[in-house]
């Protein structure tokens, strides 16, 4: 078996906290194990690794994302990287020739995709176990796993049983009859009244099955060439292209918990802790959670039933059940995100002019993590004036090496060579002025700190 984690999406529906690179996923605001706050994605990655689950699996993502989940799993997670975003359908066609035609995995075995952020108890995986077994004895096209509602919802896709089968092992399993996609609540009522289960988006195939899809196409089923050509891939959904043209489709019921923290007021039922961040929220502001990430404090008082949740990317204040209308008040466009993590530690802007004549100046709060560097990179379009902050590290700039520590500045120009690796975590605000202030305008020249000083002292 094979596990296939999907991991995308811009997190629109929980601004200002997710951005395009920051999504709902990474947001470090659930309560863990070890008493630590942590994001959805390493909660799942947690409990793949206590069922033993971790070799078997690989995530696909975007180029966006890699960092990310670099910082938040390691870097020895298995990671398949889009070029560019095209739908579910591309992606697991992109992760299953990787698995064929890289890893070596035979056509026959079962791969099984998931998202990267489900809410569920560890016995889930369990399910997903099962669903090996279940595609291994019935030779279905596709199995699924679907939950068994506890209300009607309108929220969720139904998945509508033909039939009531069962394995040998007594395994109770559905023979599947159709879909229907988030439908009144009073047709889902009706669902339920016949057996439906809500849809998890989990897929259980044999990679040969979708290889064929590709192959019906005239897509390569190699992985190097289908990244070549994945801009010709459809960008569609795997339930459309694949699921609802399959035949023989099997459904695994799930009863526990699985709920999908996709809006803010499903998100913070998970959330014990009614104030994360700097402020005072007032006893008689009963169920409203603020959620600030700002280093300003924000008071609460006598408001119930909100979600505050601040960023610098934005306030949001809302009535808990109309949170779910973001996407209908906000435009999402080409706005820059103003908090990033990086694979070597993050950053938030925090200042930006344009003036009339088009010059820029933009100004960043930088944190290299200790141990991590930042690339031997040049930009084209701005120089920078760093200031140290605090702590200490050690600087290469124009192929000189120097070390830098707190009430420091340094110039570099543009097309300056530079780069840094942190003794301490090191803070330092950059300056940026120039005609285009774009995270485009880098040039790497290396990334590991070994290779950066050898390429430079030589």
């Amino acid at each position: 078996m094979q596990i296939v984690l999907l991991s995308g999406g811009s997190g629109n529906r929980l601004w200002p906290l997710s951005n395009e690179t920051r999504s709902k996923q990474f947001l470090k605001i659930l309560n863990g194990a070890s008493g630590k706050r942590e994001s959805m994605v390493q909660r799942v990655w947690s409990q793949l690794g206590l069922m033993n689950l971790h070799p078997a699996a690989v995530i696909a993502t975007g180029k966006s994302q890699v960092e990310l989940l670099q910082n938040q799993l390691g870097y020895e997670v298995e990671l398949v990287i889009e070029p560019e975003r095209r739908d579910t359908f591309p992606a697991i066609a992109l992760s299953v020739c990787y698995l064929y035609s890289v890893k070596g995995v035979s056509p026959r075995d079962i791969a099984i995709v998931l998202p990267v952020d489900p809410y569920v108890d560890t016995h889930f995986f369990r399910k997903v176990q099962e669903l090996e077994t279940l595609m291994q004895e019935t030779g279905a096209d596709i199995g699924l796993i679907g939950v068994s509602p506890d209300h009607p919802s309108s929220k969720f896709g139904y998945i509508v049983p033909q039939s009531v089968s069962r394995l040998e092992n007594g395994t109770e399993y559905l023979n599947v009859s159709h879909f229907v996609e988030k439908p009144e609540e009073e047709a889902a009522h009706s669902l339920i009244e016949h057996k439906a289960l809500w849809n998890c988006g989990v897929f259980a195939f044999r990679l040969e099955y979708v290889l064929e899809h590709l192959l019906e196409r005239s897509l390569p089923i190699q992985y190097d060439e289908l990244l070549r050509q994945y801009g010709q891939v459809e960008k569609t959904s795997f339930d459309y292209a694949v699921v609802e043209q399959a035949k023989n489709i099997v459904a695994l019921p799930y009863q526990g918990l699985w709920r999908d923290l996709g809006t803010w007021d499903a998100l913070t039922e998970e959330i014990h802790t009614p104030l994360v961040g700097k402020g005072t929220l007032t006893d008689d502001s009963v169920n409203t959670h603020v959620i600030n990430e700002l280093d300003i404090p924000i008071t609460v008082i006598g408001a119930p039933n909100l979600i505050v949740a601040a960023s610098p990317d934005g306030i949001l204040v809302s009535e808990k059940n109309a949170s779910m209308r973001i996407k209908e008040v906000l435009q999402f466009g080409d706005q820059r995100p103003m908090y990033e993590e990086r694979r070597w530690g993050r950053y938030r802007v925090l200042d930006y002019i344009k003036y009339p004549n088009g010059h820029e100046v933009l100004t960043k709060r930088i944190c290299v993590l200790q141990g991590k560097n930042l690339s031997y990179q040049y930009h084209l379009l701005r120089s920078e004036v760093w200031t140290v902050v605090s702590g200490q590290g050690e600087m290469i700039l124009d192929g000189a090496v120097r070390m830098i520590g707190k009430g420091d500045v340094v110039i570099i120009s543009a097309e300056a060579k530079h780069s840094l690796r942190a003794i301490t975590d090191i803070e330092i605000i950059e300056v940026q002025t120039g005609s285009e202030l774009i995270e485009d305008d880098i040039v790497r020249l290396a990334m590991d700190w070994d290779e950066i000083k050898i390429s430079v002292l030589n």
